[in-house]
């Protein structure tokens, strides 16, 4: 894999990191839960990163572990917005200059807020995308966060079950 402005960014920065990579094919779309078990993870250590714009404050990505959803309330909290909405996914490359599947909280095509759930600082290590689909860049959180200035809070709320849900 070449360097991504992701990892060029944690190197500037002299934070370690390592490179997992996965197999993708063109035009796929792998949910974050197939992502962990492609780079041997669990769920709760591969986070994704959603772009969202809030009524208030504007653009802002939101950092996420796959076996969570994301909480618009609690965003909207923790951003200080009313009301906070995911961004259109036709709109996602042009304000982050990443594609679907490849988005990272590093090296955006802008700097944006950063909101990182609060789960992430019980890990010893989490992933996130490198920048491109196909490679996640594994690392310490309080690393991420320092790297863009991130807010921790708890946004996000629990994926129910398949055994959980009514049919």
């Amino acid at each position: 894999m070449k360097k991504t402005n992701a990892a060029r960014l944690l190197d500037r920065l002299s934070i370690e990191y390592a490179v997992r990579t996965y197999p993708i094919q063109d035009g796929e779309h792998l949910e974050a839960a197939a992502v962990a078990r492609l780079v041997g993870m669990r769920p709760e250590q591969v986070f994704k990163t959603l772009a969202a714009r809030g009524d208030k404050h504007g653009v802002l990505l939101a950092c996420i572990p796959a076996d969570q959803e994301l909480d618009l309330k609690k965003l909207a909290e923790a951003s200080n917005n009313k009301r906070v909405e995911l961004v259109q996914l036709k709109e996602v490359q042009a304000l982050t200059g990443y594609v679907r599947g490849g988005v990272s909280p590093l090296g955006a095509k802008k700097s944006y807020p950063v909101y990182v759930d609060q789960s992430a600082l019980d890990l010893p290590v989490m992933a996130v995308s490198a920048g491109v689909r196909g490679a996640q860049l594994v690392l310490a959180p309080h690393d991420l966060v320092q790297a863009v200035q991130a807010t921790v809070h708890p946004i996000t709320r629990r994926l129910p079950d398949a055994s959980e849900l009514e049919i």
